[in-house]
């Protein structure tokens, strides 16, 4: 068979497989409330965002690509780049730097970002490019969007990919808690890696009225900026788990611990005397990382079980001044806690 036949069975699989990821996607209810977002999915080809990825196996990582000589293997990496699922895209003495996220949490962010036509939307953590490709399809302008990552390897290989799909957003390297000020101000701001706090940057960089969604203590939240100093806002009722950022956002303890789209691998300390099923309560362990270091394990287990297991749609941040906290039901209530500034 020629190179070109074979070009064609792959790109074949390739649209089918999209297809079949839109379904499995759509069946979800991911972008029930903003279904433009469908089309985009359907649009943007994510094999070309992961050439090679990374797949667990029995004592580490097996590696798939696009150019491997044989059929059968071809054939899996494009099944799995249409996957369901997060996919590791670079890794360094065994930990991970960067991913694909799952597609479907992918649409349910971009739904919670609520973008609207004409909005500059900054990216945080480029990845493979392929949410920054997703936005440009959506806008309809690669100008509106920009993407910033710490490392010039995962930023200039995004910038491949993204040509490589015909978009040509501004790709950045450099360091995402300060934000790309040349390419202020932004409508929405989006971060695909985990943070311990909101950099005060981002707020600078925002019109008022913008969003911020960001990961954060194995949640989503999403806030409304005022203005420079001022911005606030619930978490969303999901799980995330992210890869850290990297720079002068620093890493929170409990995440570096974290597997890629994993849940709660890593047992926080001083937790051994708390019920098991607390321990292992997805919520519990939400509340233990958005409290850490100013409730203890014990105190944590107190508050929670005295409000009822609280749902993480009764958290939410505040940024106000040099001061940022964590709290629930009420910003000005009695449970709250500093996040680091």
């Amino acid at each position: 068979m020629s190179a070109q036949a074979l070009d064609k069975d792959l790109d074949d699989l390739a649209a089918a497989a999209r297809a079949a990821l839109v379904r499995e996607i759509d069946a979800s209810g991911a972008w029930a409330d903003d279904p433009v977002w469908r089309e985009a999915f359907a649009a943007v080809p994510r094999h070309l965002f992961v050439p090679y990825y990374y797949v667990g196996v029995a004592g580490g990582y097996e590696r798939r690509w696009g150019q491997s000589p044989d059929a059968a293997a071809r054939e899996r990496w494009v099944r799995g780049a249409y996957a369901d699922t997060p996919l590791a895209t670079r890794l360094r003495d065994g930990e991970l730097l960067s991913s694909s996220s799952q597609p479907s949490l992918m649409a349910m962010m971009l739904v919670a970002l609520e973008v609207a036509d004409g909005d500059r939307v900054l990216e945080i953590g480029a990845g493979t490019g392929y949410n920054a490709a997703l936005l440009a399809h959506r806008l309809g302008d690669d100008d509106l969007v920009t993407t910033v990552d710490l490392e010039p390897e995962i930023t200039e290989a995004a910038r491949q990919h993204l040509a490589a799909a015909g978009h040509h957003p501004a790709v950045v390297t450099g360091d995402g808690a300060r934000g790309v000020p040349e390419r202020a101000p932004f409508d929405r701001i989006i971060a695909t890696c985990a943070l311990p706090s909101i950099p005060r940057a981002w707020l600078a960089q925002c019109r008022a009225g913008a969003r911020i969604l960001t990961p954060l203590a194995t949640g989503l939240v999403a806030l409304t900026v005022r203005d420079a100093e001022h911005a606030e806002g619930r978490f969303l009722h999901t799980p995330a788990y992210f890869v850290p950022l990297r720079g002068g956002g620093g890493t929170s303890p409990l995440e570096r611990g974290r597997e890629l789209g994993g849940r709660a691998e890593r047992e926080p300390a001083h937790v051994g005397g708390l019920p098991r099923g607390a321990r292992e309560h997805e919520l519990f362990r939400f509340l233990l990382a958005l409290t850490r270091g100013s409730l203890d394990p014990q105190e944590a287990y107190a508050l929670w079980e005295r409000e009822g297991q609280p749902q993480r749609e009764r958290y939410g941040i505040t940024v106000s001044g040099e001061h940022e906290w964590a709290w629930l039901d009420d910003p000005e209530g009695p449970y709250a806690w500093a996040l680091p500034g």
